[in-house]
Protein backbone atom coordinates (compact mmCIF):
# COMPACT_ATOMS: atom_id res chain seq x y z
CA UNK A 1 0.00 0.00 0.00
CA UNK A 2 1.60 3.84 -0.98
CA UNK A 3 2.62 5.84 1.91
CA UNK A 4 0.04 7.83 2.05
CA UNK A 5 -2.91 4.95 2.12
CA UNK A 6 -1.37 3.95 5.08
CA UNK A 7 -1.73 6.62 7.01
CA UNK A 8 -5.31 7.17 5.52
CA UNK A 9 -6.04 3.75 6.52
CA UNK A 10 -4.59 4.43 10.25
CA UNK A 11 -6.51 7.65 10.64
CA UNK A 12 -9.62 5.79 9.81
CA UNK A 13 -9.05 2.66 12.16
CA UNK A 14 -8.26 5.35 14.95
CA UNK A 15 -10.84 7.11 14.58
CA UNK A 16 -13.75 3.69 15.05
CA UNK A 17 -10.97 3.32 18.01
CA UNK A 18 -11.89 6.81 19.33
CA UNK A 19 -15.59 5.91 18.73
CA UNK A 20 -15.48 3.03 20.83
CA UNK A 21 -13.41 4.16 23.83
CA UNK A 22 -15.70 7.58 24.35
CA UNK A 23 -19.08 4.55 24.37
CA UNK A 24 -17.36 3.15 26.79
CA UNK A 25 -17.45 5.60 29.53
CA UNK A 26 -19.42 9.04 28.13
CA UNK A 27 -22.55 7.89 29.04
CA UNK A 28 -21.81 7.41 32.83
CA UNK A 29 -21.71 11.26 33.86
CA UNK A 30 -24.80 11.59 32.32
CA UNK A 31 -26.27 8.81 33.66
CA UNK A 32 -28.43 11.25 36.03
CA UNK A 33 -30.18 13.40 33.06
CA UNK A 34 -31.20 10.26 31.23
CA UNK A 35 -32.76 8.99 34.37
CA UNK A 36 -34.84 12.12 35.17
CA UNK A 37 -36.03 12.32 30.90
CA UNK A 38 -36.23 8.52 30.71
CA UNK A 39 -37.71 8.18 34.56
CA UNK A 40 -35.67 4.61 34.94
CA UNK A 41 -35.21 2.65 37.80
CA UNK A 42 -32.20 2.05 38.97
CA UNK A 43 -31.87 -1.18 37.67
CA UNK A 44 -32.26 -0.08 34.26
CA UNK A 45 -29.77 3.07 34.26
CA UNK A 46 -27.14 0.11 35.59
CA UNK A 47 -28.04 -1.61 32.21
CA UNK A 48 -27.54 1.27 29.74
CA UNK A 49 -23.80 0.81 30.89
CA UNK A 50 -24.01 -3.19 31.74
CA UNK A 51 -25.76 -3.89 28.07
CA UNK A 52 -22.82 -2.33 26.21
CA UNK A 53 -20.43 -4.01 28.15
CA UNK A 54 -21.95 -7.58 28.18
CA UNK A 55 -22.24 -7.61 24.83
CA UNK A 56 -18.62 -6.48 23.73
CA UNK A 57 -17.05 -7.93 26.60
CA UNK A 58 -18.91 -11.45 25.32
CA UNK A 59 -18.51 -11.25 22.03
CA UNK A 60 -14.35 -9.70 21.48
CA UNK A 61 -12.98 -13.60 20.80
CA UNK A 62 -15.90 -13.71 18.29
CA UNK A 63 -14.90 -11.13 16.18
CA UNK A 64 -11.44 -11.05 16.18
CA UNK A 65 -12.16 -14.84 14.38
CA UNK A 66 -14.78 -13.97 12.14
CA UNK A 67 -12.12 -11.01 11.06
CA UNK A 68 -9.12 -13.69 10.85
CA UNK A 69 -11.72 -15.61 8.72
CA UNK A 70 -14.13 -13.44 6.45
CA UNK A 71 -11.42 -10.58 6.36
CA UNK A 72 -10.71 -7.90 8.61
CA UNK A 73 -11.74 -4.70 6.17
CA UNK A 74 -15.67 -6.50 5.70
CA UNK A 75 -15.63 -7.08 9.29
CA UNK A 76 -14.54 -3.50 10.49
CA UNK A 77 -16.69 -1.59 7.75
CA UNK A 78 -19.94 -4.17 9.02
CA UNK A 79 -18.82 -3.36 12.75
CA UNK A 80 -18.81 0.54 12.43
CA UNK A 81 -21.58 0.52 10.22
CA UNK A 82 -23.59 -1.37 13.20
CA UNK A 83 -22.20 0.92 15.88
CA UNK A 84 -22.76 3.90 13.69
CA UNK A 85 -26.52 2.92 13.17
CA UNK A 86 -27.16 2.01 16.52
CA UNK A 87 -25.79 5.31 18.39
CA UNK A 88 -28.84 6.58 16.07
CA UNK A 89 -31.18 4.35 17.79
CA UNK A 90 -29.90 5.34 21.27
CA UNK A 91 -29.82 9.01 20.54
CA UNK A 92 -32.96 8.83 19.01
CA UNK A 93 -34.79 6.06 21.94
CA UNK A 94 -37.34 7.64 23.83
CA UNK A 95 -37.69 4.43 26.38
CA UNK A 96 -35.82 2.76 28.26
CA UNK A 97 -36.29 -0.90 26.68
CA UNK A 98 -35.28 1.20 23.04
CA UNK A 99 -31.92 2.82 24.76
CA UNK A 100 -31.32 0.00 26.75
CA UNK A 101 -31.46 -2.71 23.23
CA UNK A 102 -29.86 -0.46 21.43
CA UNK A 103 -26.68 -0.15 23.23
CA UNK A 104 -26.37 -3.78 23.35
CA UNK A 105 -25.93 -3.28 19.65
CA UNK A 106 -23.23 -0.89 19.89
CA UNK A 107 -21.37 -3.68 21.83
CA UNK A 108 -21.66 -5.95 19.00
CA UNK A 109 -20.67 -3.31 16.87
CA UNK A 110 -17.72 -2.44 18.49
CA UNK A 111 -16.90 -6.19 19.52
CA UNK A 112 -16.14 -6.48 15.67
CA UNK A 113 -14.36 -3.14 15.36
CA UNK A 114 -11.59 -3.30 18.01
CA UNK A 115 -10.27 -6.85 16.84
CA UNK A 116 -10.15 -5.95 13.15
CA UNK A 117 -8.46 -2.20 13.73
CA UNK A 118 -5.42 -3.47 15.79
CA UNK A 119 -5.22 -6.30 12.84
CA UNK A 120 -5.41 -3.56 10.41
CA UNK A 121 -2.46 -1.81 11.56
CA UNK A 122 -0.66 -4.93 11.59
CA UNK A 123 -1.57 -6.00 8.09
CA UNK A 124 -1.00 -2.54 6.94
CA UNK A 125 2.40 -1.35 8.49
CA UNK A 126 4.38 -4.44 7.63
CA UNK A 127 7.90 -2.45 8.76
CA UNK A 128 8.28 -2.92 12.25
CA UNK A 129 9.04 0.81 12.91
CA UNK A 130 6.38 2.12 11.09
CA UNK A 131 3.85 -0.35 12.67
CA UNK A 132 5.21 0.68 15.84
CA UNK A 133 4.45 4.25 15.41
CA UNK A 134 1.25 3.28 13.88
CA UNK A 135 0.76 1.74 17.40
CA UNK A 136 1.95 4.85 19.41
CA UNK A 137 -0.51 7.10 17.54
CA UNK A 138 -3.37 4.02 17.59
CA UNK A 139 -3.11 3.62 21.33
CA UNK A 140 -2.82 8.19 21.88
CA UNK A 141 -6.27 8.71 19.57
CA UNK A 142 -7.79 5.89 22.72
CA UNK A 143 -6.30 7.97 25.20
CA UNK A 144 -7.94 10.49 24.26
CA UNK A 145 -11.28 8.83 24.24
CA UNK A 146 -11.10 7.53 27.33
CA UNK A 147 -10.47 10.75 29.26
CA UNK A 148 -12.43 12.79 27.02
CA UNK A 149 -15.82 10.44 27.59
CA UNK A 150 -16.57 12.04 31.13
CA UNK A 151 -15.91 15.61 29.81
CA UNK A 152 -17.90 15.30 26.89
CA UNK A 153 -20.98 13.43 28.64
CA UNK A 154 -20.67 16.18 31.29
CA UNK A 155 -21.03 19.34 29.05
CA UNK A 156 -23.70 17.37 26.67
CA UNK A 157 -25.43 16.41 29.45
CA UNK A 158 -25.42 20.27 31.03
CA UNK A 159 -26.01 22.25 27.94
CA UNK A 160 -27.76 19.67 25.28
CA UNK A 161 -30.20 16.82 25.01
CA UNK A 162 -28.41 13.46 26.53
CA UNK A 163 -29.41 11.98 23.26
CA UNK A 164 -26.32 14.14 21.82
CA UNK A 165 -23.83 11.72 23.63
CA UNK A 166 -24.53 9.09 20.92
CA UNK A 167 -25.43 11.35 17.93
CA UNK A 168 -22.14 12.42 18.24
CA UNK A 169 -21.15 9.17 16.50
CA UNK A 170 -22.99 9.44 13.67
CA UNK A 171 -21.49 12.18 11.72
CA UNK A 172 -18.24 10.53 12.81
CA UNK A 173 -18.77 7.19 11.94
CA UNK A 174 -19.83 8.29 8.30
CA UNK A 175 -16.70 10.52 7.87
CA UNK A 176 -14.69 7.36 9.43
CA UNK A 177 -17.00 4.99 7.04
CA UNK A 178 -15.60 7.53 4.10
CA UNK A 179 -12.40 6.95 4.85
CA UNK A 180 -12.05 3.33 5.24
CA UNK A 181 -13.58 2.06 1.98
CA UNK A 182 -10.95 3.81 -0.46
CA UNK A 183 -7.98 3.30 1.99
CA UNK A 184 -8.08 0.22 3.90
CA UNK A 185 -7.27 -2.69 2.25
CA UNK A 186 -8.65 -6.18 2.88
CA UNK A 187 -6.98 -8.91 4.74
CA UNK A 188 -7.69 -12.03 5.96
CA UNK A 189 -6.12 -15.12 8.43
CA UNK A 190 -7.89 -18.07 7.48
CA UNK A 191 -10.21 -18.23 4.39
CA UNK A 192 -8.93 -15.81 1.76
CA UNK A 193 -10.28 -16.88 -1.33
CA UNK A 194 -14.69 -15.80 -1.64
CA UNK A 195 -16.88 -18.60 -2.42
CA UNK A 196 -14.93 -21.49 -0.23
CA UNK A 197 -16.91 -24.25 0.23
CA UNK A 198 -19.21 -23.93 3.37
CA UNK A 199 -17.78 -26.95 4.78
CA UNK A 200 -14.30 -25.20 4.94
CA UNK A 201 -15.18 -22.10 6.03
CA UNK A 202 -17.39 -23.65 9.22
CA UNK A 203 -14.35 -26.11 10.07
CA UNK A 204 -12.07 -22.52 9.94
CA UNK A 205 -14.80 -21.14 12.13
CA UNK A 206 -14.19 -23.71 14.95
CA UNK A 207 -17.84 -22.59 15.71
CA UNK A 208 -17.67 -25.21 18.95
CA UNK A 209 -14.64 -22.91 19.94
CA UNK A 210 -16.74 -19.82 18.94
CA UNK A 211 -19.83 -21.00 20.75
CA UNK A 212 -18.22 -21.75 24.74
CA UNK A 213 -15.64 -18.69 24.29
CA UNK A 214 -18.87 -16.45 23.88
CA UNK A 215 -20.71 -18.20 26.79
CA UNK A 216 -17.09 -18.18 29.14
CA UNK A 217 -17.17 -14.40 28.43
CA UNK A 218 -20.76 -13.54 28.46
CA UNK A 219 -20.90 -15.26 31.84
CA UNK A 220 -18.20 -13.44 33.27
CA UNK A 221 -19.08 -10.49 32.41
CA UNK A 222 -22.21 -10.45 33.60
CA UNK A 223 -21.08 -12.22 37.04
CA UNK A 224 -18.58 -9.39 37.40
CA UNK A 225 -21.28 -6.27 36.51
CA UNK A 226 -24.23 -7.68 38.30
CA UNK A 227 -22.50 -9.93 41.83
CA UNK A 228 -22.21 -5.89 43.68
CA UNK A 229 -26.01 -5.71 43.35
CA UNK A 230 -27.40 -9.54 43.39
CA UNK A 231 -24.53 -10.17 46.20
CA UNK A 232 -21.92 -12.50 45.20
CA UNK A 233 -22.95 -15.25 47.22
CA UNK A 234 -26.39 -15.53 45.63
CA UNK A 235 -27.20 -18.56 43.25
CA UNK A 236 -27.20 -16.39 40.42
CA UNK A 237 -23.82 -15.29 40.32
CA UNK A 238 -22.68 -18.17 41.86
CA UNK A 239 -24.14 -20.33 38.71
CA UNK A 240 -22.64 -17.90 36.56
CA UNK A 241 -19.16 -17.60 37.89
CA UNK A 242 -19.44 -22.12 37.17
CA UNK A 243 -21.01 -21.33 33.80
CA UNK A 244 -17.89 -19.01 33.07
CA UNK A 245 -15.55 -21.82 34.33
CA UNK A 246 -17.40 -24.98 32.67
CA UNK A 247 -17.10 -22.99 29.50
CA UNK A 248 -13.88 -22.13 29.38
CA UNK A 249 -12.84 -25.95 30.20
CA UNK A 250 -14.66 -27.39 27.31
CA UNK A 251 -13.01 -24.10 25.19
CA UNK A 252 -9.76 -25.35 26.39
CA UNK A 253 -10.72 -29.07 25.65
CA UNK A 254 -12.18 -28.40 22.04
CA UNK A 255 -9.13 -25.89 21.31
CA UNK A 256 -6.71 -28.59 22.25
CA UNK A 257 -8.56 -30.96 19.54
CA UNK A 258 -9.80 -29.03 16.82
CA UNK A 259 -7.79 -29.22 13.56
CA UNK A 260 -8.14 -25.22 13.26
CA UNK A 261 -8.67 -23.75 16.69
CA UNK A 262 -9.49 -20.69 17.29
CA UNK A 263 -6.36 -20.08 19.36
CA UNK A 264 -3.75 -22.69 19.08
CA UNK A 265 -2.78 -23.01 22.66
CA UNK A 266 0.82 -23.97 22.34
CA UNK A 267 1.01 -19.71 21.82
CA UNK A 268 0.40 -19.72 25.53
CA UNK A 269 3.95 -20.71 26.27
CA UNK A 270 5.20 -17.98 24.96
CA UNK A 271 6.56 -15.60 28.21
CA UNK A 272 6.14 -12.51 25.94
CA UNK A 273 2.99 -13.83 25.04
CA UNK A 274 1.35 -14.70 27.80
CA UNK A 275 3.34 -12.16 30.03
CA UNK A 276 2.19 -9.56 27.81
CA UNK A 277 -1.70 -10.32 28.04
CA UNK A 278 -1.00 -10.46 32.10
CA UNK A 279 0.44 -7.33 32.34
CA UNK A 280 -2.17 -5.81 29.98
CA UNK A 281 -4.49 -7.14 32.43
CA UNK A 282 -3.03 -5.56 35.04
CA UNK A 283 -2.79 -2.17 33.60
CA UNK A 284 -6.65 -2.44 33.02
CA UNK A 285 -7.47 -3.30 36.00
CA UNK A 286 -5.28 -0.24 37.62
CA UNK A 287 -6.92 1.89 34.83
CA UNK A 288 -10.09 1.37 34.81
CA UNK A 289 -10.37 0.22 38.34
CA UNK A 290 -9.14 3.45 39.76
CA UNK A 291 -10.60 5.89 36.44
CA UNK A 292 -13.72 4.84 38.41
CA UNK A 293 -13.59 5.29 41.95
CA UNK A 294 -11.75 8.62 41.62
CA UNK A 295 -14.28 9.92 39.71
CA UNK A 296 -16.97 8.85 42.52
CA UNK A 297 -14.33 10.73 44.98
CA UNK A 298 -13.83 13.95 43.12
CA UNK A 299 -17.75 14.63 43.17
CA UNK A 300 -19.00 13.13 45.89
CA UNK A 301 -16.12 14.28 48.57
CA UNK A 302 -14.48 16.87 46.91
CA UNK A 303 -17.74 18.94 45.53
CA UNK A 304 -16.50 18.62 41.86
CA UNK A 305 -19.53 18.98 39.54
CA UNK A 306 -20.23 16.02 36.57
CA UNK A 307 -17.94 18.44 33.95
CA UNK A 308 -15.42 19.73 36.08
CA UNK A 309 -14.58 15.71 37.42
CA UNK A 310 -14.48 14.79 33.96
CA UNK A 311 -12.26 17.70 32.93
CA UNK A 312 -9.58 17.01 35.66
CA UNK A 313 -8.73 13.25 33.79
CA UNK A 314 -8.07 16.10 30.44
CA UNK A 315 -4.43 15.93 32.21
CA UNK A 316 -3.96 12.54 32.39
CA UNK A 317 -5.34 11.52 29.13
CA UNK A 318 -3.16 13.84 27.18
CA UNK A 319 0.23 12.86 29.23
CA UNK A 320 -1.34 9.69 28.02
CA UNK A 321 -1.51 10.66 24.42
CA UNK A 322 2.27 12.30 24.52
CA UNK A 323 3.76 9.23 26.42
CA UNK A 324 2.28 6.56 24.06
CA UNK A 325 3.91 8.76 20.79
CA UNK A 326 7.18 9.43 22.51
CA UNK A 327 7.14 5.19 23.94
CA UNK A 328 8.66 4.12 20.57
CA UNK A 329 11.94 6.04 21.05
CA UNK A 330 12.04 4.84 24.52
CA UNK A 331 11.86 1.81 23.68
CA UNK A 332 14.35 1.49 21.04
CA UNK A 333 17.18 3.28 23.44
CA UNK A 334 16.25 1.17 26.95
CA UNK A 335 14.34 -2.27 25.59
CA UNK A 336 10.88 -3.19 25.64
CA UNK A 337 11.04 -4.79 28.71
CA UNK A 338 12.22 -1.97 30.22
CA UNK A 339 9.97 0.46 29.03
CA UNK A 340 6.86 -1.60 30.07
CA UNK A 341 8.39 -1.95 33.79
CA UNK A 342 9.75 1.75 33.81
CA UNK A 343 5.84 2.83 32.98
CA UNK A 344 4.43 0.45 35.39
CA UNK A 345 6.75 2.11 37.83
CA UNK A 346 5.76 5.42 37.12
CA UNK A 347 1.93 4.63 37.37
CA UNK A 348 2.54 2.97 41.02
CA UNK A 349 4.34 6.51 41.91
CA UNK A 350 1.08 8.08 40.48
CA UNK A 351 -1.18 6.28 42.63
CA UNK A 352 1.08 6.17 45.84
CA UNK A 353 1.16 9.97 45.45
CA UNK A 354 -3.11 9.64 45.17
CA UNK A 355 -3.02 7.59 48.51
CA UNK A 356 -1.60 10.67 50.35
CA UNK A 357 -4.71 13.30 49.61
CA UNK A 358 -7.57 13.40 51.83
CA UNK A 359 -10.79 15.20 51.73
CA UNK A 360 -9.19 18.60 51.60
CA UNK A 361 -7.63 18.04 48.30
CA UNK A 362 -7.00 20.77 45.69
CA UNK A 363 -6.71 20.13 41.52
CA UNK A 364 -3.44 21.39 42.17
CA UNK A 365 -2.52 18.62 44.57
CA UNK A 366 -4.09 15.84 42.42
CA UNK A 367 -2.46 16.74 38.87
CA UNK A 368 0.89 15.76 40.12
CA UNK A 369 -0.94 11.92 40.48
CA UNK A 370 -2.72 12.21 37.37
CA UNK A 371 0.34 13.87 35.58
CA UNK A 372 2.23 10.51 36.67
CA UNK A 373 -0.15 8.22 36.17
CA UNK A 374 -0.85 8.81 32.49
CA UNK A 375 2.73 9.03 31.87
CA UNK A 376 3.23 5.60 32.85
CA UNK A 377 0.34 3.85 31.25
CA UNK A 378 0.73 5.78 28.04
CA UNK A 379 4.80 4.50 28.25
CA UNK A 380 3.99 0.84 28.19
CA UNK A 381 0.79 0.87 26.40
CA UNK A 382 2.69 0.34 22.71
CA UNK A 383 6.05 -2.25 23.56
CA UNK A 384 2.77 -4.27 25.29
CA UNK A 385 0.37 -4.03 22.25
CA UNK A 386 4.04 -4.96 20.04
CA UNK A 387 4.70 -7.99 22.63
CA UNK A 388 1.15 -9.61 22.05
CA UNK A 389 0.93 -9.12 18.16
CA UNK A 390 4.80 -9.82 17.71
CA UNK A 391 3.83 -13.09 19.42
CA UNK A 392 0.85 -14.34 16.98
CA UNK A 393 1.49 -15.87 13.61
CA UNK A 394 0.15 -13.16 10.89
CA UNK A 395 -3.04 -15.04 10.28
CA UNK A 396 -4.02 -14.68 13.12
CA UNK A 397 -3.42 -11.31 13.90
CA UNK A 398 -7.18 -10.42 14.56
CA UNK A 399 -7.94 -12.68 17.15
CA UNK A 400 -4.40 -11.72 18.94
CA UNK A 401 -5.81 -8.09 18.81
CA UNK A 402 -8.90 -9.67 20.19
CA UNK A 403 -7.64 -11.39 23.12
CA UNK A 404 -5.64 -8.19 24.13
CA UNK A 405 -8.84 -6.32 24.51
CA UNK A 406 -10.67 -8.93 26.08
CA UNK A 407 -8.24 -9.54 28.23
CA UNK A 408 -8.56 -5.59 29.18
CA UNK A 409 -12.31 -5.60 29.36
CA UNK A 410 -12.63 -8.32 32.28
CA UNK A 411 -9.96 -6.71 33.98
CA UNK A 412 -11.02 -3.23 33.99
CA UNK A 413 -14.73 -4.89 35.46
CA UNK A 414 -12.75 -7.13 37.79
CA UNK A 415 -10.75 -3.74 38.66
CA UNK A 416 -13.74 -1.75 39.16
CA UNK A 417 -15.35 -5.00 41.31
CA UNK A 418 -12.18 -6.14 43.35
CA UNK A 419 -11.35 -2.58 44.42
CA UNK A 420 -15.15 -1.81 45.01
CA UNK A 421 -15.20 -4.83 47.52
CA UNK A 422 -12.40 -3.51 49.16
CA UNK A 423 -13.38 -0.31 49.44
CA UNK A 424 -16.97 -1.16 50.89
CA UNK A 425 -15.51 -3.38 53.22
CA UNK A 426 -13.14 -0.47 54.40
CA UNK A 427 -15.51 2.02 54.57
CA UNK A 428 -17.83 -0.07 56.66
CA UNK A 429 -15.09 -1.16 59.26
CA UNK A 430 -14.04 3.22 59.59
CA UNK A 431 -17.61 3.83 60.12
CA UNK A 432 -18.10 1.47 62.78
CA UNK A 433 -15.20 3.30 64.14
CA UNK A 434 -17.52 6.49 64.60
CA UNK A 435 -15.40 8.60 61.66
CA UNK A 436 -17.70 10.39 59.34
CA UNK A 437 -19.23 8.87 55.82
CA UNK A 438 -17.03 11.10 54.26
CA UNK A 439 -13.89 10.23 55.93
CA UNK A 440 -14.98 6.51 55.87
CA UNK A 441 -15.06 6.62 52.13
CA UNK A 442 -11.38 8.16 51.77
CA UNK A 443 -10.23 5.48 53.88
CA UNK A 444 -11.99 2.97 51.54
CA UNK A 445 -10.63 4.89 48.40
CA UNK A 446 -7.06 4.63 50.08
CA UNK A 447 -7.25 0.79 50.88
CA UNK A 448 -8.09 0.35 47.50
CA UNK A 449 -5.55 2.81 45.61
CA UNK A 450 -2.92 0.31 48.24
CA UNK A 451 -4.26 -2.69 46.79
CA UNK A 452 -3.97 -1.13 43.12
CA UNK A 453 -0.51 -0.47 43.75
CA UNK A 454 0.56 -3.60 44.97
CA UNK A 455 -0.47 -5.33 41.67
CA UNK A 456 1.25 -2.58 39.68
CA UNK A 457 4.41 -3.21 41.90
CA UNK A 458 4.46 -6.94 40.86
CA UNK A 459 3.14 -6.00 37.29
CA UNK A 460 6.66 -4.20 37.17
CA UNK A 461 8.92 -7.40 37.64
CA UNK A 462 5.96 -9.69 35.64
CA UNK A 463 7.04 -7.72 32.19
CA UNK A 464 10.46 -6.58 33.17
CA UNK A 465 10.80 -11.22 33.22
CA UNK A 466 8.59 -12.18 30.68
CA UNK A 467 8.93 -9.43 28.02
CA UNK A 468 12.56 -9.54 28.39
CA UNK A 469 15.13 -10.90 25.88
CA UNK A 470 15.18 -14.79 25.85
CA UNK A 471 18.21 -16.67 27.29
CA UNK A 472 19.71 -19.72 26.16
CA UNK A 473 17.04 -22.85 26.88
CA UNK A 474 14.17 -20.71 26.90
CA UNK A 475 11.26 -20.99 24.98
CA UNK A 476 10.75 -18.47 21.95
CA UNK A 477 7.99 -17.20 20.45
CA UNK A 478 8.64 -19.39 16.84
CA UNK A 479 9.80 -22.80 19.02
CA UNK A 480 6.18 -22.46 20.60
CA UNK A 481 4.63 -22.20 17.45
CA UNK A 482 6.30 -25.08 15.66
CA UNK A 483 4.70 -27.77 14.77
CA UNK A 484 1.42 -26.09 13.89
CA UNK A 485 1.35 -26.86 10.44
CA UNK A 486 -2.18 -28.54 11.22
CA UNK A 487 -3.83 -25.03 12.62
CA UNK A 488 -2.17 -22.82 10.07
CA UNK A 489 -3.12 -23.47 6.98
CA UNK A 490 -1.08 -22.81 3.42
CA UNK A 491 2.22 -23.14 5.79
CA UNK A 492 5.01 -26.12 5.05
CA UNK A 493 4.89 -28.71 6.91
CA UNK A 494 6.51 -28.40 10.51
CA UNK A 495 6.42 -24.66 10.02
CA UNK A 496 4.48 -22.18 11.47
CA UNK A 497 3.24 -19.12 9.58
CA UNK A 498 5.13 -16.11 10.21
CA UNK A 499 4.84 -14.39 13.40
CA UNK A 500 4.33 -10.61 13.35
CA UNK A 501 7.49 -8.81 13.98
CA UNK A 502 5.97 -5.55 15.61
CA UNK A 503 8.93 -6.29 18.35
CA UNK A 504 11.60 -5.89 16.62
CA UNK A 505 11.07 -2.39 16.44
CA UNK A 506 14.64 -0.70 16.04
CA UNK A 507 17.80 -1.25 13.00
CA UNK A 508 20.32 -4.03 13.53
CA UNK A 509 22.76 -1.23 14.29
CA UNK A 510 21.19 0.17 17.39
CA UNK A 511 22.36 -0.29 20.68
CA UNK A 512 19.05 -1.41 22.22
CA UNK A 513 18.48 -3.79 19.03
CA UNK A 514 19.85 -6.90 20.84
CA UNK A 515 17.80 -6.27 23.77
CA UNK A 516 14.13 -6.35 21.73
CA UNK A 517 14.32 -9.18 19.49
CA UNK A 518 14.06 -12.87 19.81
CA UNK A 519 17.55 -13.11 20.00
CA UNK A 520 19.36 -14.23 23.24
CA UNK A 521 20.16 -12.15 25.92
CA UNK A 522 23.39 -10.47 25.94
CA UNK A 523 26.40 -11.57 27.38
CA UNK A 524 26.21 -9.48 30.47
CA UNK A 525 22.30 -10.98 30.98
CA UNK A 526 20.42 -7.98 31.35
Amino acid sequence: MAGRARWWALTAVSLATLMSYLDNNVVNVALPTIERSLHLSVSGLEWIVSSYLLVLGGLLLVGGRVADVFGRRRMFLIGLTIFTLSSLAAGLAGSAGVLIAARAVQGLGAALVMPASLAIIAATFTNARERTAAIGIWSAVGALGLALGPAIGGLISQHLHWGWIFLINVPLGAVTIAIALPFVSESHGRVAEDGAPAGRVRAMLDIPGLITSAVALFSLTYALIEGGDRGWTSPLIVGSFAVAAVAAAVFLAIESRSAHPMIPLPIFRSAAFSGGLGTMMIWSFGVLGIYFFTSLYLQANLGFSPTKAGMAFVPMALCLAIAATLSPRVTAIIGEHRTVALGMAIMTVGLVLFAQLGAGATFNALLPGFVLFGLGAGLMNVPLANAVLGGAPTAQAGMASALLNASREVAGLLGVTVIGAVLRSSESSSLRSGVSQAQAFIDGYHSGLWLTIGLLAAGVVLSYVTLRPRRTGELTIDEALAGLDDTVPGTASGTAETPLTARASVPAQSPASRNITRGAAPADGR
